[in-house]
């Protein structure tokens, strides 16, 4: 009864927010990580309430915080929002939970087809780096990387298409290619889920999420970036907003 009230709360929220944007129209199922096991949820046929489905033992060791979204495979490999018990405690968990339900959207949509077509991905895949996304040894250090795209991000904030678009260009030239597609892997994916997230904290009277710029550098400062260059390119052109797989082809400039 007591999980029934917290997830129901996710529907509370939902009301809120969902004409932010179209996707928050759905949720997707929750699973509770608890104790080494996985407390499936999923919603039933009103699409109104979450009903239990069953608990499954974790294929691998939880962290005590967690904040995720992935196909289970004890689920029939459908998308699923995995969470810790804490997410529910605050209204900023609510909010993350919302943020996974993104990634939901973005794998059910065209994620999966994105993937497909990096040369990053395939690479590091060949060299059973599976969790590439995350421990890709990406050079945050590289001084002229570091200054180039600080002076993307101060273009960004002056709203100039010109220096915009050449800092974009200088990126291109100084990375590798495995390099610059998975930058712009993290702008797209991680970039959007916080673009939304902040749209989301603002309509909640929460304070946005701007983490990722402070030293010494890692992936999180795509998450900052790539939700700056979205509301950007968004601005320029409203078909993205909704549009997404277009969106990462602008991100990555081929369309």
């Amino acid at each position: 009864m007591y999980q029934s009230r917290r997830l129901q709360k996710i529907f509370e929220i939902q009301k809120e927010i969902m004409g932010i944007h179209p996707l928050l129209e759905r949720v997707f199922p929750v699973v509770i990580a608890k104790a080494g096991h996985f407390l499936i949820f999923d919603v039933d046929s009103s699409e109104r309430r979450y009903v239990f489905i069953k608990k499954e033992p974790s294929p691998v060791p939880l962290p005590e915080k967690l904040r995720a979204a992935f196909p289970l495979e004890c689920y029939e490999n459908r998308i699923a929002c995995v969470v810790s018990e804490d997410a529910f405690q605050s209204l900023e968990g609510y909010v993350s939970i919302f943020h996974e339900f993104v990634h939901c959207y973005q794998w059910e949509s065209c994620e999966q087809e994105l993937r497909q077509n990096l040369t990053v991905a395939e690479k590091e895949v060949a060299r059973g780096n599976y969790m590439w996304e995350i421990n890709y040894p990406f050079p945050y250090s590289d001084p002229e990387f570091e200054n180039t795209y600080f002076r993307f991000l101060d273009s960004l904030n002056t709203g100039d298409p010109e220096k915009v678009f050449k800092h974009r260009e200088v990126l291109k030239q100084i990375l590798s290619r495995e390099d610059f597609e998975y930058m712009v892997w993290q702008e797209w994916k991680e970039g959007f889920a916080r673009f939304i997230e902040n749209k989301i904290r603002h309509r909640l009277a929460l304070r946005e999420n701007h983490n990722g710029i402070e030293k010494p550098l890692n992936r999180v400062l795509f998450y900052e970036g790539g939700a700056r260059f979205i509301e950007f390119l968004c601005n320029q052109e409203r078909e993205l907003l909704t549009g997404i797989k277009a969106m990462f082809y602008k991100i990555l400039a081929l369309e």
